[in-house]
């Protein structure tokens, strides 16, 4: 009995491996010992591989059993691998009704901007920078101070703000629904549902794409096709069409999320498809078709417009490259390859650096690339600065500020220089969430579970002023801020904060 029990402290001393395997999957016990007694590698590589093998069955089965009996929950934060979660970042429809079903507002709420700044999905100009006012970045400890809290509906869009109107576009059971609420409340101002309930099940359910304003409308995209022009203070239809019928192109596997983008009387968006419908403009007041562009498939940033080479054009991203096209005509004036690795597409929103450079970046092990938009006698051509993978942004886009790249590397924050591509510094885990940069140097971070973070910002270094639990859950909704007054949600809850500098 001695000689047994020496025999099992040994080999109990000797394998860690064989040790955690055991207590994970203890029917291994027999198999182990036997393994290590038979003193031949070959007998030991394979059985370290069936051990192996054995064990990523046992904990499938285990989580699957756990799905299955509804105790545990399976979600996708970002990264390559799931999560086992108590509660899921899923909508409470009958909390969000039971919220709803008090009286709407019947008149318009009260002007708090002389202004529309956040008209759109990061901002006015689309780069995540917030320069309207000054903030404040003296946080308490405990977080920040809620102006108001309510439920909503799934989904992944942002807010426009404008005219103390606060317009998404949410989840409710299976319609698709733009809403309006009261800045400064929060209560519902309106609503305008129509049939549809995108799903998949790796990045979630909903809509994803953030509403466009203009001059007193609200551009509306779904995640099946629908686009609708609403009237912005009443919530009244104008027009609608769904753009992959419309325009003969398939949905993407992760569904429609450019949102809108609006140039001189035109709303452009990126189908995607064949017979030069891969971007095509509308008539912002009608919905009349106006021109059409290009064969590619669609990717899942917004076009953006921009000025490059001294050419103003509308930039977006394809399934395979970037390009520049006319507004007026849609005509292509430049195109550079841009290919996601792993049969993936670009979801980050280029960055413009300079007058005639670039920047653009995605996840899955692709990197980022500077790329400079020349002109030779009208002529506009791209071409490669620099490629590295020392940012990899996945579902969140960078910002610049004073020739720097601040951004999520992953999910971790990342500093490079833009001339170079060299990386200053990386550090902080902030899940893969989303940034705004509040002007001069103060990033606001909204991380991918819901917290909120204030960080201050150099080459040199960060450093982290304040953060705290905001949101429950998975959280990848791009903040949205006009005259000082913060907005985030997720696909649970949405929330107000007042960051006004005192």
């Amino acid at each position: 009995m001695k000689d047994t029990d020496d025999e099992v402290r040994g080999w109990w001393r000797r394998g860690w491996f064989l040790r955690i395997s055991t207590i994970v999957a203890p029917p291994l016990g027999l198999v182990l010992v036997w393994i290590d007694r038979k003193r031949s590698i070959w007998r030991k590589v394979l059985g370290t591989v069936g051990i192996a093998c054995y064990c990523i069955i046992y904990w499938a089965v285990a989580v699957t059993l756990l799905y299955r009996s509804g105790s545990k929950h399976v979600e996708w934060p970002g990264g390559y691998l799931p999560r086992i979660v108590l509660v899921p970042t899923l909508p409470d429809y009958e909390r969000v009704e039971a919220d709803r079903a008090q009286p709407k507002l019947t008149s318009k709420p009260i002007t708090h901007s002389s202004r529309s700044y956040w008209t759109g999905y990061r901002g006015p100009n689309r780069d995540g920078v917030y320069s309207e006012t000054a903030i404040s970045t003296n946080w308490p400890t405990g977080g920040m101070k809620e102006v108001w809290r309510k439920p909503i509906g799934g989904g992944y869009g942002s807010f426009a703000i404008a005219d103390g109107l606060a317009f998404t576009i949410e989840q409710r059971r299976e319609f698709e629904v733009a809403s309006a609420y009261d800045v400064q409340t929060g209560a519902e101002v309106w609503t305008n549902a129509w049939k549809g309930f995108f799903q998949e099940s790796m990045g979630g359910d909903g809509p994803r794409a953030t509403p466009t304003y203009s001059a007193g409308k609200i551009y509306a995209q779904g995640a099946e096709g629908e686009l609708r022009c609403i009237q912005a203070d009443s919530g009244t239809t104008v027009w609608s069409k769904n753009i992959l019928q419309d325009n003969g192109a398939w949905n993407s596997f992760y569904g429609i999320a450019p949102s809108p983008l609006i140039v001189d009387n035109l709303v452009i968006v990126p189908p995607g498809g064949p017979r030069n419908r891969a971007v095509v403009a509308y008539n912002r007041d009608n919905g009349s078709f106006v021109w059409g562009s290009q064969n590619d498939e669609a990717a899942y940033s917004s076009p953006m417009i921009a000025n490059l080479g001294g050419v103003r054009q509308i930039l977006v991203v394809m399934q395979s490259r970037a390009l520049g096209l006319v507004p007026e005509t849609g005509a292509l004036l430049w195109e550079h390859p841009w290919i996601v690795l792993h049969g993936n597409r670009n979801i980050a929103q280029p960055l413009l650096i300079s007058t005639n450079r670039l920047f653009l970046s995605a996840g899955y092990g692709t990197g980022c690339e500077l790329v400079e938009i020349s002109n030779q006698a009208g002529k506009l051509a791209a071409q490669s600065i620099w490629k590295n993978r020392n940012m990899k942004n996945k579902f969140t886009s960078s910002v610049l500020a004073d020739g720097f790249i601040y951004g999520l590397d992953e999910d971790i924050l990342t500093c490079l220089d833009a001339v170079t591509g060299e990386r200053k510094w990386k550090g902080g885990r902030y899940g893969y969430g989303q940034i705004v940069l509040a002007a001069p140097r103060d990033l606001i971070i909204l991380g991918g579970q819901g917290e909120l973070a204030l960080v201050e910002i150099n080459p040199t270094e960060p450093h982290e002023l304040n953060r705290f639990r905001a949101l429950p859950g998975k959280t990848w909704n791009h903040p949205a801020i006009s005259s000082g007054y913060l907005l985030i949600r997720n696909a649970v809850e949405m929330v107000c904060y007042d960051l006004k500098a005192q």
